[in-house]
């Protein structure tokens, strides 16, 4: 169902839990997002719409329309999967606008494992060892732009 979601409406709902989570009590103001899959490709969408993002966590997610990569504010974290060829084709470009814009970002590309490595519903896709790796990191990443 959430390809009958428009792009644009769905980042502008991201938009306005961001605007309340920024004020949300016991909240220290600073928000990231977190997205895998189609979330993934949502979160970069989101990081190019929302000045407010602090940081922005995809797992292989589609990269935005390079148009847009300069509007980016957040700090990005972006896992792939080495045997996702579609999400991964875009990788190359997506580094050299996000470096010629001198964005912050780190990409980790986890070889040997396939799209949604980190879901552990699917036993064709799950792959523990990637899926902590990339745990871990999401968490200290979030710990470095969000707490």
């Amino acid at each position: 169902m959430f390809t009958n979601l428009d792009p644009a409406l769905t980042a502008a709902n991201a938009e306005a839990s961001l605007t309340y989570l920024e004020k949300a009590d016991g909240a220290n103001g600073r928000v990231g997002a977190v997205g895998f899959c189609w979330g993934g490709g949502l979160v970069n969408r989101f990081a190019t719409v929302s000045p407010e993002l602090r940081a922005g966590v995809a797992y292989y997610g589609a990269q935005p329309p390079a148009g847009d990569v300069p509007k980016i504010k957040a700090a990005l974290l972006l896992h792939y999967a080495g045997l996702d060829d579609r999400i991964n084709a875009g990788i190359d470009a997506y580094r050299k606008v996000l470096q010629a814009g001198g964005k912050t970002f780190e990409i980790f590309v986890y070889e040997g494992v396939n799209h949604a490595f980190n879901n552990d519903t699917s036993a064709a896709r799950y792959d523990k060892k990637a899926a902590d790796l990339a745990w871990g990191r999401t968490v200290e990443f979030l710990r470095k732009y969000v707490s």
